[in-house]
């Protein structure tokens, strides 16, 4: 059995996995009290044989996670940075590293459940757009705000632009709560959809758009392409990607 540990940067995703299935699993807010809702969850977890950790998160938040760990566990968490290469998945960065661990799981799943040629979206603090072949090479993608911190820089770097209560999406507002989170969500759209579209030439016409990330509900509906749900996909690119630290031997 293994622990997995996925440290985005809103909150943080865990699971417990034995073979291909999840024993258990859950999810904590940065905002939250973490320590001592990981301390409750993982009170009756059995021992796990390893732990590996993907983050996009600062070396602060790695290091209360490794110390989580080790309390429940008393095991050391193995982080994965992004590769140039790895799980059949080919990182089109010329500095590999500089590559979101995050953005390169979400391939290795993908590419793994045979879902390319594929476009990624994943919504959440952040937008980012990856484009994958059939066979595994990440041609390159985009990173732009998610829809609610399109709507948060708004409203920090405007004096007028004060919503007094959470707007809804439509296609034509007509008060400034509702403008904001429509013209926000509405933008995103299109940049995803732009992206699929263009990409489709380089991908074929039979490429598949997979949305990921937190947001990922509320902006399909909003989208005129077809497009998949992945749930979990940095966790399950995780999982396949400690597959191969289980098998490997060891070094000498």
């Amino acid at each position: 059995m293994k622990l997995l540990l996925d440290l985005g940067n809103t909150r943080l995703k865990w699971a417990l996995q034995q073979g291909g299935d999840w024993l258990a699993q859950g999810s904590v807010a940065w905002d939250e009290a973490v320590e001592r809702m990981l301390s409750e969850a993982w009170s009756t977890a059995p021992q796990p044989i390893a732990v590996y950790g993907a983050s996009v998160v600062d070396a602060a938040r790695e290091q209360q996670l490794a110390a989580c760990v080790a309390s429940a566990f008393r095991a050391e968490v193995t982080w994965l940075r992004t590769p140039a290469s790895a799980c059949g998945v080919r990182n089109a960065y010329a500095e590999p590293q500089r590559l979101g661990v995050d953005r390169f799981l979400a391939m290795v799943a993908a590419y793994a459940d045979g879902r390319g040629p594929c476009v990624l979206a994943s919504v959440g603090t952040a937008l980012t757009l990856d484009a994958l072949t059939a066979d595994g090479r990440h041609l390159g993608g985009l990173i732009a705000p998610g829809p609610q911190l399109m709507q948060q820089s708004l409203l920090d770097a405007t004096a007028r632009v004060r919503p007094e209560r959470p707007g809804e999406i439509l296609e034509l507002a007509d008060n400034t709560a509702d403008a904001v989170a429509s013209g926000c969500w509405q933008a995103a759209a299109a940049l995803v959809e732009r992206f699929a579209t263009r990409m489709a030439g380089r991908l074929g016409d039979a490429s598949t758009l997979i949305l990921g990330g937190g947001d990922a509900g509320r902006l399909a509906p909003l989208l005129s392409l077809p497009a998949q749900l992945s749930h979990d996909g940095v966790l399950r690119g995780l999982a396949v990607w400690a597959d191969t630290q289980v098998a490997a031997p060891p070094p000498g």
